[in-house]
């Protein structure tokens, strides 16, 4: 991997290569989250998009700063519609548990919970009308608390977590493959919450410009330690005399672009660091032992239930932590990006190609897979080039080479992946069996 992002590095741009790292540390980290679900406990989760969704918003929420008038405006109705909502909670289960089983309980429960919804309905559409028209083609939403972006990877976590908890409460009691489909449904609910309620993400129209944890390249280039630093590097001309404005400014641009990608390298390699580590410790206690030797034998063999829910806990927080490191990376929140074959599919060949059950597996999977998605298509253009070389413009097959070329990424992924399964179908790095297994 490093030689082949030395090539790209060489070939193409170090802003290209380091952009690439950046994208597969990110990758890596979601491909351990699903890895601690899927190779530990063995629960398949086709809705890892929810979690990464869940995260970018939490960025947005965390970094962003309030937007004054859109509270002043709606801020009082959306608080009077969650109380609305508490107090119908509170009232339902006061009924439920007070008033003995049969048709009166069910009336009476019908009667709190459409007396509630009426309430809170009409406090939330007052509330959200007036906040999502606030000069709309800029704001239109409320908002976040204008914290360091860099916060949110924890609350990222945590919501990710949060969600968790809700899902494995509906849906671990399911079948191996209704659960599959229930974490899938839930994940494409999410993410059309995230599309319509303008109020809290923009929805379609996106969020722009959000806070960054390192420096940005204008104010590199302007710095003087950082002018002294590319005028070191770059040294004078072969002829030794020194470089013309016009290439030195050049050099400026470049090297800050490359700056900031380091930066960002250096504070993922740091999360993918931590999250190995505790995986791996979280892994080897007695826990991770308990939890692997019932996956590996039978719940009835050990008398033990698997801890299902707790590791999908853990999982999701790592997924959305990776989600709010990627909004930190775009700088952007854009709900109509989160497609199931980018957040879920993707992660899981990472998983796959990498190695179940295997947190290297996962980081290694991790990289060849995102390096072969981005690198796919301009591979095959350049190829493609080489070819129509030998063939006239009128040649239809030169037209039709350079009309699939770049739909060569899917090819090659499932190339890749049909060849790991026949010939390392336990991935690139397997799982090693307990000792008493």
């Amino acid at each position: 991997m490093a030689m082949m992002i030395a090539i790209v590095g060489f070939g193409q741009s170090w802003n290209v290569a380091l952009a690439i790292v950046n994208l597969c540390l990110i990758s890596a980290v979601m491909s351990m989250g699903l890895n601690m679900q899927w190779g530990f406990a063995g629960l398949f989760n086709a809705g890892v998009m929810a979690s990464t969704a869940i995260g970018g918003l939490t960025a947005l929420l965390i970094s962003y700063a309030p937007v004054s008038k859109a509270w002043s405006v709606g801020g009082t109705s959306l608080f009077a519609a969650l109380i609305s909502l508490l107090l119908t909670i509170v009232a339902g289960v006061l009924v439920w548990k007070k008033t003995a089983k049969g048709k009166k309980r069910s009336w009476r429960m019908t009667a709190v919970v459409l007396t509630g919804y009426l309430f809170m309905r009409f406090f939330y559409e007052q509330g959200t009308a007036a906040i999502e028209a606030v000069n709309p083609a800029k704001t239109g939403f409320l908002g976040g608390m204008g914290l360091p972006i860099i916060l949110s990877w924890f609350a990222g976590g945590l919501a990710a977590a949060g969600l968790a908890w809700l899902i494995g409460r509906i849906s671990l009691g399911l079948r191996s493959d209704y659960f599959a489909i229930a974490t899938l449904g839930i994940s494409e609910i999410m993410i059309s919450i995230l599309k319509n309620e303008d109020w809290l993400s923009r929805g379609v129209k996106n969020v722009t410009g959000l806070k960054r944890p390192v420096p940005y390249e204008v104010d590199l280039q302007q710095a003087e330690w950082f002018i002294k630093l590319v005028h070191w590097i770059y040294g004078t001309a072969e002829d030794g005399e020194s470089l013309s404005a016009s290439v030195m400014h050049e050099a400026m641009q470049l090297s800050a672009g490359v700056f900031v990608k380091l930066c960002y390298s250096a504070l993922f390699l740091a999360v993918v660091l931590i999250i190995l580590g505790l995986a791996t410790r979280a892994l080897n206690s007695p826990w991770g032992r308990m939890m692997r030797a019932i996956r590996f034998a039978t719940q009835l063999a050990m008398g033990k239930n698997t801890p299902d829910r707790q590791v999908f806990i853990i999982g999701s927080a790592v997924i959305g932590i990776s989600g709010a490191m990627l909004t930190t990376l775009d700088g952007q929140f854009t709900p109509g990006s989160y497609i199931p074959l980018r957040y879920t599919f993707l992660i899981w060949v990472m998983v796959i190609i990498g190695g179940s059950g295997n947190n290297l597996g996962a980081i290694i999977g991790a990289f060849i897979t995102w390096f072969v998605w981005i690198e796919a298509e301009p591979s095959a253009l350049w190829l493609v080039s080489h070819i129509n070389v030998f063939l006239d413009e009128s040649n239809p097959l030169r037209q039709h080479l350079q009309e699939v070329a770049p739909q060569m990424r899917m090819v090659l992924m499932g190339l890749i992946l049909v060849l790991v399964l026949r010939f390392r179908p336990k991935g690139i790095l397997p799982e090693e069996a307990p000792d008493h297994y």
